[in-house]
């Protein structure tokens, strides 16, 4: 766990790490997190997507299943590796809602719904986000990012089978 998670956790936050992996973008896809407890609890969690996805839909379920897992009114810390998430709600989020859901170029926001179920998520918690550079060597980041790609595997290999 790094120095501002470990922080986060004696502050009394939930700590989670999530990634999302794809095999082809698009393919079939997984996402996981790990989420640390206050009591010192750990909970892991991964699954495959039920269809081809992209990588930044597989890292967007995986902070909502993550985010899921915490309770209404819990300070979230989570940490990611993808600056997708990070940046559409941090420098993006409300220009697309002042403009109806569109960037500045005038194209619709992909992943709307998922945004959405984000952002209501985060309505209901004290949400931080920590940008995490991947493959740098974090335990936490790199575990969940093996969850993810067997995750991913398992669904390549259901679609395979189809």
């Amino acid at each position: 766990m790094n120095t501002r998670a470990e922080a986060a956790l004696a502050d009394g936050f939930y700590v989670a790490y999530t990634d999302g992996s794809c095999k082809g973008n698009p393919g079939p896809g997984g996402c996981a997190f790990r989420l640390y407890l206050p009591d010192g609890q750990v909970i892991e969690a991964s699954r495959p997507s039920r269809k081809k996805t992209t990588n930044n839909v597989a890292e967007m379920w995986a902070v909502i299943d993550a985010l899921t897992a915490t309770p209404e009114g819990a300070s979230v810390l989570v940490c990611l590796d993808s600056g997708y998430i990070k940046d559409g709600l941090e420098k993006y989020l409300e220009g697309w809602i002042k403009r109806g859901w569109r960037k500045s170029d005038g194209k619709e926001v992909l992943n709307r719904e998922l945004w959405e179920k984000i952002i209501a998520l985060m309505a209901a918690r004290e949400v931080i986000f920590h940008k995490i550079k991947a493959h740098s060597g974090d335990p936490d980041n790199e575990h969940v990012d093996a969850m993810a790609s067997d995750a991913a595997n398992k669904a390549a290999k259901r679609v395979f089978r189809a």
